[in-house]
């Protein structure tokens, strides 16, 4: 039996939690929290590339940094739609393997 933890799975529950959630305050407290964990993210990835690498991929750094900041002021109706995009990318991602 194969226990490991798809990623996709556990990004789309998120995505799907957000859109589920009725409470407002909620739905946004819920997108910041993706928010924070994706700059958590990329500073873990950035501290783990060398010179080479990070002069290779800091465009893409910096334009995945732009995405999140573009996030922050989101309504929890922007969040909600934000997140279903999201999961219909994942599920199209998913029926391409």
């Amino acid at each position: 039996m194969n226990t490991s933890v798809n990623t996709d799975e556990v990004v789309f529950n998120f995505f799907k939690q957000i859109c589920d959630e009725k409470d407002d305050q909620k739905c946004i407290e819920l997108g910041k929290e993706w928010i924070k964990a994706m700059e958590t993210n990329l500073s873990e990835m950035e501290k783990k590339l060398n010179r080479a690498d990070y002069i290779k991929h800091k465009d893409d750094i910096q334009s995945n940094r732009n995405h999140l900041n573009n996030l922050k002021n989101k309504t929890s109706s922007e969040w909600r739609e934000y997140a279903t995009k999201c999961m219909i990318e994942i599920l199209n991602h998913k029926s391409q393997k």
